[in-house]
């Protein structure tokens, strides 16, 4: 499989993660982003040993876009500590089934994993096992029952996009986890990363490294496709 490279130095290597495919191995066993990287770096570069390749952040399995990888061990320390100080910044594009009633807005929920269904759900604030999730949103489009949400991710818990929407009775197209009485099984889920924005490792400025597709879900919507933010068919 041939991944798309978007940016590459000594430091860091970002690249778009095509959808369905896992970030690193998991019980599936199929062949996962990280591994094919790996493969793809020691064979190009001809490296005798192991390649270093660092994951800082995730994605969920269904769900494509842009992802960075570390190639040191001090740009993977500099970039998990920019996660923490919530300096990594990330930024989605999806469609969700519905209109919000305000064109933008915060949202936030506290949020608790089931483990043994791997599925998330909003808890109370006073559950001490409950994360805070926080997310800002902007409609940028809408018709015939769908809009198209830009999203600004401020914490990465797991399936936070995906449980924060579904809660408000915007359940992302195609998400067969938490929409799955509206969504059809075979629906791709309609949800990118857009843009990441980090400060480089070493240069210390911010860098931004993105892969939009303006945006055509030829396929993933059906007929109905929505294009430089304006929906259309």
């Amino acid at each position: 499989m041939k991944i798309n490279i978007l940016y590459e130095d000594n430091h860091l290597l970002f690249v778009e993660k095509p959808v369905n495919v896992p970030v690193q191995a998991d019980q599936s066993k199929d062949r996962d982003l990280l591994t094919i990287l790996k493969d793809f770096i020691k064979e190009r570069d001809q490296k005798p040993g192991n390649v270093y390749l660092g994951l800082v952040h995730r994605l969920d399995r269904p769900v494509g876009g842009v992802m960075v990888f570390a190639k040191t061990s001090k740009a993977a320390s500099r970039l998990s500590d920019q996660i923490r100080r919530n300096v990594f910044d990330k930024q989605y594009l999806t469609v969700v089934r519905g209109t919000p009633a305000e064109h933008e807005g915060q949202l936030k929920d506290f949020l608790l994993k089931d483990q043994k269904e791997n599925k998330v759900h909003v808890s109370s604030s006073k559950n001490k096992k409950a994360k805070k999730a926080l997310l800002n949103y902007k409609l940028l489009g809408t018709k015939k029952g769908l809009s198209l949400l830009e999203i600004n991710l401020h914490t990465g818990r797991p399936h936070q996009i995906r449980v924060q929407l579904s809660s408000r009775r915007w359940p992302i197209y195609g998400d067969q986890k938490y929409g799955s009485k509206v969504n059809k099984p075979g629906q791709q889920i309609a949800l990118w990363s857009h843009v990441l924005t980090i400060e480089h490792p070493t240069k210390k400025k911010l860098f931004e490294s993105h892969r939009t597709r303006l945006w055509t879900f030829r396929g993933i919507c059906g007929a109905t496709i929505f294009k430089d933010g304006l929906p259309t068919v």
